[in-house]
């Protein structure tokens, strides 16, 4: 453009200049060599500019031709790097699609057309080719090359980092996302990752600090820098909690205001405020926290607010926490537990068993092991709730990036982010989900048989669905989950010889925990002798033989057995 504007001035100017002297006519004078040469002033003016322009004419032709042998090597060798550059091009994006093949033949194409030395693309691309031909090793050495270069340091680093946490070596993933937030501390991963560094070695305030700078620069928005400063100071506050409770109360506040429905945030503070006496600011923020989120440990922070509370009290303080969000699984299971703790059993029965009606869980069914061990002692009623538990739905943990924790982390272990760990049900561990109302019911419905004794038989059984009743009379040995048609038949008296028998056709049994199954067993079955019940009480200890999968207790060791809450880890 500004070529154009420069030769139309120029033409503007000579002709102006023309013009100017056509309005003036007049004639020059040449005397030269001893002649007079007599022109006009126009003409001589049109020979000048012509002369001029003829000049400049001839000199870029001799420029030209002397610079043409540098011009043509500049020619080609700009095509050349466009060429190669387009092959470089080529190479990334398909190594980005995953095309390896194709990426390594760009490569062998732009190594010919460009310098490798001095273009770190090449490298980059080489790197990435030998990862997608799952040549791991090569990769690295290739990314550990480009350290020696200060220009391909940080893209070195970077290739290491993702390489190691691809092969889960966290503490070399760790080691060199700080190499580069030292080499750069505006790269938000390096900065994120050394963020993570300090906080799984417990160093708060330089965790702190890095933060800061990250908000500072600009790299987090404030909403997110304000909630990963009250998740670090929370985790400040648990970690001096014990050893210095004065320090960490303002800490735990300050957490808890940046971060109001951050449950552990409000945990601790509660706990710092409980230790101080203050029990009504940290009941009202675990009363606020509760009505957003119910956790088994919130309620449990909150039931046990003073150390001189006697069980009754903490079971009124469950039921004025429970009234906060009533109908939910976690208000009943506190009630539950504080009912358990105090005596009263039937409470406590109660509000377990609405937790199985709405939404069953294993603490569920484990808390319901305890209550029936506490008020029947039945072991079979025991076991029966045991084995329910283990196929019920889990309960909700902290989980983050798939790792599944008992307690609450600032950070992931596998990723090292902050904030990372979420309440809910691990992924993992999410079973199939029992039918609350057919599975319950049975579960109540079903009452435990007494085991009689067993002595083996002479002749094989055969698995029908008929109930075989020898004219001995006979017992079983029935568990309360058994099938009738897996009833073991045992003899009262020792059978020396075969005996004749007869079968009685069943109904066919199509659930075996429904309550008439132990009353069709006690139709079919004639009762016992006098003498078959005085031999089976002699060798009741010698005859009884426990199930396989459940040894179950003896009689001379079920009165010294201690009273044990029941867990299944």
């Amino acid at each position: 453009m500004i070529r154009v504007l420069s030769f139309l001035l120029v033409v503007l100017v000579l002709g102006f200049g023309f013009a100017w002297l056509a309005d003036r006519p007049g004639d020059l004078v040449i005397t030269f060599a001893g002649m007079q040469h007599k022109v006009s002033l126009m003409v001589a003016a049109s020979a000048i500019v012509a002369l001029v322009a003829g000049v400049m004419l001839i000199w870029w032709i001799i420029k030209s031709v002397i610079t043409s042998p540098y011009a043509l090597r500049r020619h080609f060798r700009a095509r050349k790097r466009d060429r190669g550059y387009q092959s470089l091009s080529t190479g990334l994006i398909a190594a980005g699609a995953g095309d390896g093949q194709t990426a390594r033949r760009m490569i062998k194409q732009a190594e010919k057309l460009l310098n490798v030395d001095q273009e770190p693309l090449i490298k980059l691309l080489d790197a990435q080719a030998a990862m997608l031909e799952g040549r791991t090793d090569d990769a690295r050495a290739k990314f550990q090359a480009m350290l020696d270069d200060p220009e391909t340091k940080l893209l070195g680093l970077r290739g290491l980092y993702l390489e190691a946490q691809r092969l889960g070596a966290r503490e070399a993933s760790k080691q060199y996302a700080e190499e580069a937030a030292l080499l750069a501390p505006n790269v938000e991963w390096a900065a994120t990752a050394a963020l993570g560094q300090k906080t799984a070695h417990g160093d708060w305030d330089g965790a702190l600090e890095l933060l800061e700078k990250q908000k500072s620069s600009k790299q987090i928005d404030k909403d997110t820098a304000k909630r990963e400063r009250a998740v670090l100071l929370t985790a400040k506050a648990i970690d001096t909690f014990e050893s210095d409770p004065v320090t960490s109360k303002p800490i735990a506040i300050e957490a808890n205001k940046l971060a109001p429905d951050l449950v552990p945030a409000a945990i601790v503070a509660a706990k710092v405020l409980f230790q101080q006496g203050d029990l009504r600011k940290g009941s009202k923020i675990l009363e606020h926290v509760w009505k957003k989120e119910p956790q088994p440990e919130v309620a449990e922070t909150y039931v046990h607010a003073r150390l001189g509370d006697s069980v009754f009290d903490r079971l009124k303080r469950a039921r004025h926490l429970a009234t906060l969000y009533p109908h939910h699984p976690e208000s009943s299971l506190a009630i539950a537990h504080a009912a358990l703790a105090a005596g009263e059993l039937k409470e406590a029965r109660e509000a377990a068993e609405a937790v199985l009606r709405t939404a069953p869980r294993e603490s569920a069914y484990l808390l319901l092991a305890d209550i029936e061990e506490a008020q029947t002692g039945d072991q079979g009623r025991v076991r029966q709730w045991l084995s329910r538990a283990v196929k019920a739905p889990r309960d909700p943990a902290w989980t983050a990036d798939g790792y599944v924790s008992e307690r609450w982390a600032p950070a992931s272990p596998v990723t090292g982010k902050l904030n990372a760990f979420e309440w809910k049900v691990p992924v993992e561990q999410l079973g199939t989900v029992i039918d609350a109302r057919e599975d319950f019911d049975s579960a109540l419905a079903a009452r435990p048989v007494r085991t009689a004794p067993k002595q083996e038989a002479t002749e094989p059984l055969i698995p029908t669905k008929s109930v075989i009743v020898p004219e001995k009379p006979v017992s079983r040995v029935i568990e309360p989950d058994a099938d009738i048609a897996d009833a073991e038949i045992v003899s009262a008296e020792p059978i020396l010889k075969p005996e004749p028998v007869k079968t009685v056709e069943a109904s066919p049994v199509t659930k075996p925990e429904e309550p008439q199954a132990h009353e069709r067993i006690a139709s079919v079955l004639p009762p016992l002798p006098e003498k078959a019940a005085v031999a089976m009480e002699r060798d009741e200890e010698k005859l009884v033989i426990p199930v396989p999968d459940d040894p179950g207790v003896q009689p001379d060791d079920e009165d010294e057995r201690p009273n044990k809450k029941f867990r299944l880890f």
